[in-house]
């Protein structure tokens, strides 16, 4: 190309261009700075957008329990309701299973622990259930720290602490104190028939005898397995005194002990006495029974209350205490508490361990322990709870806790490990049948030589 066009092809060029970039956007109309800046910071051109990124999922603390009915549901979700406000990030998985006072979760518990699939937290009973059984097995982590952190030596019972720990050393956290030897009765039905309440053994069969004479077919409501040997254990403290009651299950008593026996043949004279459907019955149908006027007596823990008196869109009665149902200690057993504790742990492996902290920290809490148990139908195991929040029988409990003779119950795992009392649970199903008052003395003396201490 010659020179002279080359150059004036070059300014043609250099015109064009510029023309080029004056049509470009105005600067009124750029993005903002800051925009700017952002547009800057784009993840490189390999990262996915983040509009196609999978949201992070939630955090979980899955608690395990058999709280599914009752006043001990409303209790729990009372707690839930705390943890929620508390804890909006991580979610709640209520994995409570449904039936027989803890027999079925533990079943389902037992199996989840063989898998190594815990829970973060479960609830299991202060004693021997927990101690003998999950300790033992090496299943559960020690809570030292937690309980210095919270001031807990200090605000559970002496009497409690022992019983949730080994070698000095806690392993859960209790939530409530629960009493098992409570007598309810409908005083309706009492009057009615013209009935006094019993004030000791031999007149509790009085009034039994009283009201089935007069035309109530089953004066003693009774629900499946469990609540059986539930009766018997309360009738066996009447029987033997809380002394030997204690010493039974510690080995220095002799299961052969005529008391014992005594208390097995007045368990038969009970049996007269009760509902024949009492095998297809929930704790809650038998409660029922008593608060419709079907039956005068019932033979409960204390969670019964808040059955009997909870509110009626959370699956309770809704019924005035005193008025509609009334309590005393079961007839012979007056000056004795029959207790057990609901309790949760950190076992060992649990997923979301942090989580699991959390809630025992909530469990252990002034707070935890008001919202739950008053509505649970159980004093709080906190020494420093607010006495305004419970009502008539739970305040009337809360004096009995502090003045009465504390034993340890059978079925709620204070006294014997779960094995134990599985054998015992077994030989009492045959008992029930045949109704051979020696023969289950005999089994006891047997379970006791191969699963307890036991007096030689």
């Amino acid at each position: 190309m010659p020179k002279k066009l080359y150059v004036v092809f070059a300014v043609v060029l250099v015109v064009a261009m510029t023309l080029a970039a004056c049509a470009k956007t105005p600067v009124a109309t750029q993005a903002p700075a800051a925009t700017e800046a952002a547009a800057t910071q784009a993840p490189a051109a390999t990262e996915a957008p983040a509009a196609t990124q999978a949201p992070a999922a939630k955090q979980q603390l899955e608690v395990f329990s058999w709280w599914t009915g009752g006043g001990e549901a409303a209790g729990l979700e009372a707690m839930i309701a705390i943890w929620n406000k508390q804890n909006p990030d991580i979610e709640f998985v209520n994995a409570a299973v449904a039936g027989g006072a803890g027999s079925n979760a533990k079943a389902v518990l037992a199996t989840r622990l063989a898998a190594g699939d815990p829970p973060d937290s479960f609830q299991g009973h202060a004693g021997q259930e927990m101690i003998g059984t999950y300790v033992a097995a090496g299943q559960l982590e020690p809570l030292d720290d937690l309980y210095k952190a919270n001031g807990w030596y200090d605000v559970f019972p002496a009497t409690l602490i022992p019983l949730i720990s080994k070698d000095g050393h806690p392993y859960s956290v209790p939530v409530n104190i629960h009493r098992a030897n409570v007598l309810w009765y409908n005083p309706k039905v009492l009057a009615k028939y013209n009935v006094t309440a019993p004030t000791d053994f031999a007149s509790w069969l009085t009034a039994l005898a009283a009201l089935k004479t007069a035309g109530m077919e089953a004066p003693l409501a009774l629900g499946e397995n469990w609540t059986e040997v539930q009766l018997w254990e309360t009738v066996l403290i009447a029987d033997a005194g809380a002394d030997m009651y204690t010493k039974l299950w510690n080995g220095e008593a002799d299961w052969n002990d005529a008391k014992v026996l005594k208390s097995i043949e007045d368990y038969n004279k009970l049996m007269e006495y009760v509902n024949s459907d009492y095998a297809t019955l929930s704790w809650q149908d038998a409660s029922k029974l008593v608060a419709d006027g079907d039956a005068a007596f019932n033979v409960m823990g204390d969670w019964a209350d808040g059955y009997f008196s909870g509110k009626v869109d959370g699956g309770n009665l809704g019924l005035t205490p005193e008025t509609d149902y009334a309590w005393m200690p079961v007839p012979g057993t007056q000056g004795v508490y029959d207790f057990l504790s609901d309790s949760f742990n950190l076992p060992v492996g649990a997923k979301n361990r942090d989580a699991a902290i959390k809630w025992l920290t909530l469990c252990g809490s002034k707070e935890g322990q008001d919202a739950f148990n008053p509505v649970k139908g159980s004093i709080p195991a906190r020494n420093d709870a607010d006495k305004s929040l419970y009502g008539v029988y739970l305040q009337s409990a809360m004096a009995d806790w502090s003045k009465d003779t504390v034993v340890g119950s059978l079925w709620h795992g204070v006294v014997a490990n779960d094995t134990w009392k599985n054998q015992i649970a077994t030989d009492f199903g045959a008992f029930i049948l045949d109704k051979d008052a020696a023969k289950f003395q005999a089994s006891m003396v047997a379970s006791c030589a191969q699963f307890g201490p036991c007096k030689k």
